[in-house]
C-alpha cells in the first residue's frame, strides 16, 4: 500500500531562488502574464537580482521556450500559460457536498515504459487521486471536474462505494498527519519571513504543497486541519505581489 502525498522535507520546501525562479513567480502570479523589462527591473531588485543578471535569465528563458518576447515586454509562453491555468485551478479547487460516493480509476494500458508510467502517475496525483495499489487509483468524489478525456484510452473510471470505512480508507492513501504539520511550518516560515526573497521563497513553498492538498470532505479531515488557513495566506500575498504591478505599469 502506498501513501500517496510526500510531506515536505525538514526544511519544509524552502529552495534557493534563482533569478529564473523570481520571474516565474511574478509572472504566474501575475493577469495578463506579462511585464515590461523595464518593471522586471524594478520588481526583482528586492529580491536581490541585479539587471545584468535579470537581462541574462531572460535572454536564456527566451531561448529555453519559458518566454516570448514583444518588443521590451516578456510574456509567458504557451506550455507555461498552461501550467498558469492549472496551478489556478489547482489552488482553488471547486467542491461539492460529498455524497458518499468516490471516483475510481483503473489503468488498462499495458506496455507502457517507464518514462510514459511516471507522466500518467503524475497527471493522476495532479488530479488529487491516490493510489490504493498498482493500477488502481482513487478517491472521495467531492470535486467539481472531470476526469479528462485522454485518461479514458488508458483507464476505466467508475463510480465506487468502498466496503472500507472512509475514515480508514483515506488513512490508508494519505499521510495527513505529515501534510498538516508541513502546512502549520509553512505558516509560520511565511509569517516570520521579513525581506522579500524570505516571503517569495516561503510562498514558492506554500504553493508547491497546496498543489498535494487532498482537498477531502470536511468529514473526513483531521481537527484544525490548515489547507484553507494556508490557501488564504497564499492568495493575500499573490494579491500583494499583483498590487505591486499596476496595469498602467504593464504598458511597454
Amino acid at each position: 500500500m502506498r501513501m500517496n502525498v510526500s510531506p515536505e522535507p525538514g526544511q519544509a520546501g524552502l529552495r534557493p531562488l534563482s533569478a529564473r525562479s523570481v520571474v516565474l513567480s511574478l509572472l504566474l502570479g501575475a493577469h495578463p502574464a506579462e511585464l515590461p523589462v523595464k518593471d522586471l527591473v524594478r520588481l526583482v531588485e528586492p529580491f536581490g537580482v541585479g539587471g545584468s543578471t535579470l537581462r541574462a535569465a531572460l535572454s536564456r528563458m527566451v531561448t529555453a521556450g519559458d518566454l516570448r518576447r514583444t518588443d521590451a515586454v516578456y510574456r509567458l509562453s504557451d506550455r507555461l500559460l498552461a501550467r498558469q491555468r492549472r496551478q489556478d485551478a489547482a489552488l482553488m479547487p471547486g467542491t461539492r457536498a460529498w455524497s458518499g460516493d468516490w471516483e475510481m480509476v483503473v489503468i488498462t494500458a499495458t506496455g507502457r515504459g517507464p518514462a510514459e508510467r511516471a507522466e500518467l502517475r503524475a497527471r493522476l496525483t495532479a488530479l488529487r487521486l491516490a493510489e490504493l495499489r498498482e493500477g488502481v487509483w482513487l478517491r472521495p468524489a467531492n470535486l467539481e471536474r472531470a476526469l479528462p478525456d485522454p485518461l479514458h484510452t488508458v483507464a476505466l473510471t467508475y463510480a465506487a462505494r468502498p466496503d472500507e470505512p472512509p475514515h480508514d480508507l483515506v488513512a490508508r492513501l494519505w499521510p495527513l498527519d505529515a501534510w498538516a504539520a508541513a502546512a502549520r511550518t509553512l505558516l509560520a516560515r511565511t509569517s516570520a519571513a521579513r525581506s522579500p526573497a524570505d516571503r517569495l521563497t516561503a510562498y514558492a513553498a506554500a504553493v508547491r504543497h497546496l498543489l498535494t492538498d487532498p482537498v477531502l470532505p470536511p468529514g473526513l479531515l483531521p481537527a484544525d486541519w490548515p489547507g484553507e488557513t494556508l490557501r488564504t495566506a497564499y492568495t493575500g500575498y499573490q494579491r500583494e505581489l499583483a498590487a505591486t504591478v499596476g496595469p498602467g505599469e504593464r504598458a511597454a
